[in-house]
């Protein structure tokens, strides 16, 4: 298998998002000629003054294409994707490639790997952390998941948009690598939230707080690029509290298959779930510094 040269490689991008639309304009960037499609076409807005070309339905964006790039909300939105009536199997060439870059179930993953395979195709599944900073600064970390040669042959596209990309294993294991980012990223943002309402408490500035707990070991990324927004009351999504509550039942339901007890992660998943249903559901995880006020 050659593999995907950016300047040489027709895309369709399915799902220009908060995270889709920057991404797909890093490969445009590189070179790729693209075709997009969203459910709302206002937001693919400005991938088509760059230049993308606008597709009806996924089906007719994966026609003529080299590579099919998919970064939807839920995995039912998935499914249709990709199995629907105009969904991209339809439209999947032969030894063409699509990339799934949603977080979804892993089995779902393999269904999709092995119907593309049915139809002398190719899938992988490569789900991303990095939230929206990320995606706008190509620094996204990506979990691949895929048969060594279809996932080889969509690296150059993949460090368009990413710098820590790992192939995990075959199909779905892309998505199980990611769901072991959300557990250890679920029950420290609300680590996060906590240390903040405390500092506000207590009598301290909590930027200032920031200053010195961001560098030692309570660092981390949550702590580092969502605390700032809490701080401010910026709401605006990176990432959806009702997506990340998503995950989370993927998580669960992938444990309680293999028999495996998770008991902080369930806690955490309540309180997001206290967060979405007191209203704060489409906003960014960072609300949840709000919405634990309302306990």
């Amino acid at each position: 298998m050659t593999t995907y040269e950016p300047s040489k490689t027709r895309i369709a991008w399915i799902g220009t998002g908060v995270m889709g639309a920057p991404m797909c304009g890093h490969l445009m960037a590189a070179g790729c000629a693209a075709t997009v499609y969203n459910r709302t076409r206002g937001k693919a807005a400005d991938l088509l003054d760059k230049g993308a070309k606008w597709a009806d339905s996924p089906r007719a964006a994966a026609e003529g294409a080299d590579v099919v790039f998919t970064i939807v909300g839920f995995p039912k939105d998935v499914r249709e994707v990709y199995f629907g009536e105009n969904g991209v199997l339809k439209g999947l060439g032969k030894d063409c490639t699509a990339v799934d870059m949603t977080t979804t179930s892993p089995s779902l993953s393999v269904e999709i790997a092995a119907a593309a395979r049915a139809q002398g195709a190719w899938a992988v599944d490569a789900p991303v952390s990095g939230g929206d900073v990320g995606a706008r600064g190509a620094a996204l970390s990506i979990m691949v998941g895929g048969d060594d040669g279809p996932v080889a042959r969509v690296m150059p596209l993949l460090t368009c948009m990413g710098r820590d990309i790992v192939h995990q294993g075959g199909p779905g294991a892309g998505q199980h690598a990611k769901m072991c980012n959300q557990i250890a990223i679920a029950g420290n943002m609300i680590g996060v939230c906590e240390s903040m309402r405390y500092a506000v408490r207590s009598g301290l500035d909590p930027e200032t707080v920031l200053s010195s707990i961001t560098k030692g070991a309570a660092g981390s990324w949550s702590l580092q690029n969502l605390a700032p927004r809490m701080i401010k009351g910026d709401k605006a999504p990176g990432f959806m509290i009702d997506h990340f509550l998503k995950d989370m039942g993927i998580a669960l339901d992938e444990a309680r298959r293999m028999e495996l007890g998770m008991p902080g992660l369930s806690l955490v998943e309540g309180l997001y779930r206290h967060a979405s249903e007191a209203g704060y559901g489409r906003n960014g995880t960072q609300a949840l510094y709000e919405a634990l006020d309302k306990l």
